[in-house]
């Protein structure tokens, strides 16, 4: 086993990269040139007391905790992963609240945490095609916590000029200084609590559809080239050459 790999899985060696990873992405925000836009509904709704869910792509999530709201917590379901681990410790940095748990380990129970968090007046923040992907493709579960708890989802983004894209399932942006920067956010989502699966279905799709047309728009806005969600390099191939899509739109 190599130094570095013996280092990354010390508990101390751990702790030290958190400390560094945070210190680093708080350096990152604060050298780089912010444009905010659409914040004004979700401004609203914390005005108001009206609690709702965040939701942005897991390969947004190095800064997304530095653009929400200064003096407002929020909760933020993380995987119960040892790297889960590492982000939750990371954002506490920066204010935020882990709930520990993702739908392929402790979903029930984050789940359940989640819910009492927005009964509770409280805001939530998911990753709706984390832990695992695919990538930019909402999963049902943000659907079913905004119809049971009666809170709105309100999409969100980020995007910077100088970046680094991780070879991971998610793309993940690693965020650089000195650079230009947006923060989009959109318009809420409603789910009815008494909404058949058709219309959960309808949700899905209009909520997968938004959030990944405000994270183009954040891309082009800081002149980065935008980052596809997962299948839709075959689609858009499948589309020029004039063939029938190999996988059905749902």
């Amino acid at each position: 086993m190599s130094l570095g790999k013996r280092v990354s899985q010390s508990r101390f060696g751990r702790a030290v990269l958190v400390w560094l990873y945070a210190r680093f992405a708080s350096f990152v925000f604060a050298t780089t040139r912010w444009r905010i836009r659409g914040r004004e509904d979700a401004e609203a709704l914390i005005r108001a007391g009206q609690p709702f869910i965040c939701a942005f792509w897991h390969g947004r999530l190095m800064l997304a905790p530095h653009g929400w709201p200064k003096g407002t917590p929020i909760h933020v379901m993380i995987s119960r992963h040892r790297d889960g681990e590492s982000i939750a410790r990371a954002t506490r940095h920066v204010g935020v609240v882990p709930i520990r748990g993702s739908r392929t380990r402790g979903g029930m129970a984050a789940g359940r945490a989640s819910l009492r968090v927005l009964k509770g007046g409280g805001y939530v923040a998911i990753s709706p095609d984390g832990p695992r992907g695919p990538r930019m493709r909402v999963q049902p579960g943000i659907i079913a916590l905004a119809r049971l708890s009666g809170a709105p989802i309100v999409p969100y983004t980020y995007a910077v000029s100088r970046r680094a894209a991780a070879n991971s399932w998610d793309r993940f942006v690693i965020a650089l200084p000195f650079g230009r920067g947006a923060y989009l956010w959109g318009p809420p989502l409603h789910v009815a609590a008494d909404a058949d699966e058709s219309a959960r279905e309808s949700a899905r799709l209009t909520l997968e559809e938004r959030l990944n047309e405000l994270t183009a728009e954040a891309d082009r806005m800081v002149g980065a080239e935008p980052i596809e969600p997962a299948g839709e390099v075959a689609r858009t191939r499948e589309r020029r050459a004039g063939a029938a899509p190999a996988v059905a739109r749902q």
